[in-house]
């Protein structure tokens, strides 16, 4: 039987309180932009939309560097381009695709 007593051997590592409270807050903060500025029309529609995407992609940053912790492990800056590589090839098929859609005439 292994022994599961023995966590040593493990090399996790988890964020410290400061950090989960910091990623909560810009969370929070990043998810009431939008929400104001849909609920009070500030902006015309194309800004609010364009500042409701820049708010998600900082949502999506936020989410991975502070709670699923992107920066930590073996080889972080592996981690890190890959997810680069993998959001280019993922935005580069969406474009392709809307570009075929627009100008196929």
């Amino acid at each position: 039987m292994a022994n599961h007593g023995n966590h040593s051997s493990h090399a996790e590592s988890h964020g410290s309180l400061k950090s989960y409270v910091i990623g909560f807050i810009l969370s929070i903060v990043l998810t009431v932009i939008p929400l104001v500025l849909v609920m009070n029309p500030l902006f015309s529609k194309t800004a609010t939309y364009i500042t409701i995407m820049i708010m998600a992609i900082l949502q999506f940053v936020v989410q991975l560097f502070f709670f699923m912790h992107i920066r930590e492990g073996e080889k972080p800056r592996w981690n890190v381009q890959t997810l680069i590589l993998g959001l280019f090839i993922v935005l580069t098929i969406i474009g392709g695709s809307i570009w075929i859609m627009a100008f196929n005439v």
